[in-house]
């Protein structure tokens, strides 16, 4: 088994391009049946002060069956430790073992990238991105491949090293800071929200133009954008409702997905019916897209002799 570390990874140069067609690909395996994506397990203690997954599925393209596991302790956030096992299903030998931690933060932009370019508005200039974080600096360059028409960028944050990177991830192009969230929601035709738990945005669903799309993928929006939604698309339902929750109603009840993003790519459901409409778009990860990725770099790594191969089981 090939074992990669953070730093094997870091010497390997993907392209959002790149990643997104990998993501892609993935999704489409998972809607014609060829992958298996079973729901994430989750154990949390009482007092929420960490927070732990499991997940495992299978790349029926790639014949790779891998688990991934995802373990973040709150008071510290530098104690979050994910990993992605990898194994072959054609001959049954382990591929490799690696952090996941750049896998995720390639995987999630390419995948709000997809839910954008099925889910906007086909005129959609303008894109606000609410939160500056790994996730808000890596957006802007993925949202270019999918929505190449987009002519003006915001982002909102309250750090100023974070508001730089950002405006530093599209060389070459204006990324405005903005101060005036609500007024920046009601001009964006997408928003994208990755704000981490302290952020205090809170975008509401009444500051929405029509024809606008919201995509949650951490923090920034209000349960109002999911209520008030004409349609609401997701990676998957099952895990919205499992993680998800900070968005239910005074019942504590979800709005049913009108879509999953598979269903979408492959061409058995549409997200967007009406120029007017206002989407809500759920970013989950689905752990098919971790494999593809992740044995994406696995390939990569072993082409460019990266990483230590171990015999664990000798």
């Amino acid at each position: 088994m090939r074992v990669l570390t953070r730093s094997d990874l870091d010497k390997i140069e993907l392209t959002p391009a790149e990643v997104v067609a990998v993501v892609e690909e993935a999704y489409r395996a998972l809607a014609a049946g060829l992958s298996d994506n079973p729901s994430k397990l989750t154990v949390q203690p009482p007092d929420g002060h960490s927070v732990a997954y499991s997940m495992l599925g299978r790349d029926g393209t790639r014949q790779i069956v891998a688990f991934k596991t995802s373990y973040n302790f709150h008071p510290d956030r530098r104690h979050y430790y994910t990993t992605l096992s990898l194994y072959d299903d054609r001959t049954g030998a382990p591929v490799a073992l690696m952090d996941c931690a750049a896998v995720g933060a390639m995987r999630t932009p390419a995948v709000s990238a997809l839910l954008a370019r099925e889910c906007a508005a086909p005129d959609s200039r303008s894109v606000l991105v609410v939160g500056t974080g790994v996730q808000g600096r890596q957006a802007l360059p993925y949202l270019q491949v999918t929505l190449p028409g987009l002519e003006r960028f915001m982002v909102y944050g309250t750090h100023p090293e974070g508001l730089r990177a950002v405006r530093d991830s599209l060389p070459g192009r204006e990324v405005e800071a903005v101060d005036d969230l609500p007024a920046a929601a009601r001009e964006a035709d997408v928003i994208l929200a990755v704000a981490g738990p302290r952020s205090p945005a809170r975008i509401e669903g009444d500051l929405l133009r029509p024809g606008a799309l919201c995509v949650l993928v951490g923090y920034g929006l209000a349960p109002s954008t999911l209520r008030r939604a004409d349609r609401v698309v997701a990676t998957s339902e099952a895990q919205m409702r499992v993680t998800g929750t900070d968005m239910a109603d005074e019942h504590g009840r979800l709005r049913p997905v009108d879509a999953e993003l598979p269903d979408v790519l492959a061409g058995r459901l549409t997200a967007r019916t009406g120029a007017d409409q206002r989407i809500f778009a759920y970013n989950s990860g689905l752990v098919i897209t971790d494999i593809a990725l992740g044995h994406h770099f696995a390939q990569a790594a072993e082409e460019r002799g990266l990483g230590q191969v171990i015999h664990l089981w000798r």
